[in-house]
């Protein structure tokens, strides 16, 4: 993460339909947009039947993030941000890719839950609108998947991720482009049915503005709008009548409607199937339009990182402390620890300090999650909860970095959780580990006495801890678990040395 404010940023998001990339000036908290490109790559129409990313669909994305890393790749670490979505979420397939389009695009690319892509949402479009302060309902519709999202002002109220999309939806009910009346109930009804679950709760929530933020209800605006079916927004009488033309014309490609270009017609019907579904489930009366969405979630969300030293994550690791009832003082004691124990061995062991220090801190504090569960294992429980709890600010590449570390903080090291990180991460999370675990040894007697002045040294493979003399004499036990740690880190080719 850079120290300073970067004069620009960019979002680069590659959804299930297409890929986008923008780039923006940031002047006095609003973006300045200087760069825009996307490309309709259809990632989710690359998928086999046994959900990969196919060559052909691989070689289309890799080429299109080559066009965004001419743009990009000059830019400083810390100032691009870029995720992936549904597609990349389910791909068997989606390590081998994203090792390839981190090269091509020369920036790391996280995969983020439907959860967390939500809440980028409705910050892009809560930035995008008037803050009026009114209740509203945001929903846009992806490539695979659909996100629907209830707040007030700024701030997310409620959030679902569901599995249906405009490409997904018409690969389903649509292959070949024909849409018939019965396919059309079909496909209606097969919306319906994922919206089921969730159909009272949005309609207790209640709103008084709905708001459509995609390139699907962008199309379905302008066609109902162009049209004249509707003179402000999209009604159920103008989405109607769009739903009867399609139907009249029977084949997708015999559409010619104003907002719809020919790239977006095979994935047409599908999306206005899943809006007809969301319009007749949650009662909406009236939808306009967003041009802000994740893209602009994703770079606000970057600023807020840099000025806020990322204020965001730091409330959820703390809001998830309280929820299972951490100690915090012993997670306070084993965080500062942790972090001093980093401050000396971060030079030797080429560790980035600052974005080691902000992980490393957060493992801390959640160590002890996993009791809330059970004593036996807790590190495994806790490691569980990380790995799959949504988390506001996380992608699952941090979430799954956080968890190994939960994970490893005691007894054997974890040799195979480590090795399922990405390789470039390997190295840094075993050190940041080692530091973790020598933390907690030190403070297992979780007493509030201060430790005493400790010499750290540090070396490719070894960490040495100097004590005052007599101390460890003086304190047997924290000798005999020092003992212990050293015979595990043994194992895996690693020396902790004390005198």
């Amino acid at each position: 993460m850079p120290k300073t404010t970067p004069d620009t940023v960019a979002a680069v998001d590659l959804g299930s339909n297409s890929f986008h990339m923008l780039v923006a000036r940031s002047l006095d908290g609003q973006l300045s947009v200087l760069d825009r490109l996307h490309d309709m790559v259809r990632l989710a129409g690359g998928l086999d039947a046994e959900r990969r990313i196919t060559p052909e669909a691989s070689a289309r994305a890799l080429a299109c993030l080559e066009r965004f890393g001419q743009r990009l790749r000059h830019m400083p670490p810390g100032s691009v941000r870029a995720v992936g979505t549904n597609t990349l979420r389910s791909a068997r397939n989606a390590k081998e890719f994203l090792d390839a389009a981190e090269r091509a695009l020369g920036h790391p690319i996280e995969v983020i839950s439907g959860v967390e892509e939500a809440r980028l949402i409705y910050a892009g479009v809560a930035h995008g609108i008037a803050g009026d302060g009114r209740r509203r309902l945001v929903m846009d519709i992806g490539g695979g998947s659909t996100e629907l999202i209830v707040g007030e002002g700024a701030e997310p109220l409620h959030m679902e991720s569901l599995y249906m999309g405009c490409v997904s939806m018409s690969h389903a009910h649509f292959p070949d482009g024909e849409v018939t009346p019965k396919r059309w109930r079909r496909a209606v009804l097969a919306a319906r049915g994922e919206l089921e679950p969730h159909e009272e709760l949005f309609r207790r929530l209640g709103w008084t503005d709905a708001i459509g933020a995609s390139g699907t209800l962008r199309a379905v605006y302008r066609s109902v709008v162009e049209s004249g079916w509707s003179d402000a927004g999209i009604t159920p009488a103008g989405l109607q009548r769009l739903i009867e033309v399609l139907l009249k014309a029977g084949k997708v490609e015999r559409l010619d409607l104003p907002g719809v270009s020919a790239s977006r017609l095979p994935v047409f019907a599908g999306g206005v199937a899943v809006v007809a579904a969301a319009f007749e489930a949650l009662g909406i009366e009236r939808m306009r339009v967003s041009d802000s969405a994740l893209r602009e979630g994703l770079l606000y969300d970057l600023l807020g990182r840099i000025h806020e030293h990322d204020g965001l994550r730091t409330r959820t690791v703390t809001g998830l402390a309280a929820r299972y009832n951490v100690d915090r003082e012993q997670a306070a004691r084993v965080r500062e620890t942790a972090l001093e124990l980093l401050a000396r061995a971060a030079e030797p062991w080429s560790l980035e300090e600052e974005s080691a220090a902000r992980l490393l801190g957060w493992a801390a504090e959640l160590h002890e999650i996993g009791l809330a569960i059970a004593h036996s294992g807790y590190h495994k429980h806790g490691a569980y909860i990380l790995a799959n709890a949504d988390l506001a600010g996380f992608s699952r590449r941090d979430q799954a970095l956080l968890a190994t570390l939960v994970r490893a903080h005691r007894r054997k090291f974890p040799v195979a959780e480590m090795d399922l990180l990405p390789a470039a991460w390997i190295d840094d999370a075993r050190r940041l580990a080692v530091l973790l675990r020598v933390a907690v040894v030190l403070h297992r007697g979780r007493s509030p006495v201060p430790l005493p002045p400790l010499q750290v040294i540090a070396a490719r493979r070894s960490l040495a801890l100097v004590f005052p003399p007599g101390w460890l004499d003086q304190h047997p036990l924290t000798q005999a678990d020092l003992e212990q740690e050293a015979a595990y880190l043994a194992e895996v080719g690693f020396e902790l040395r004390f005198s």
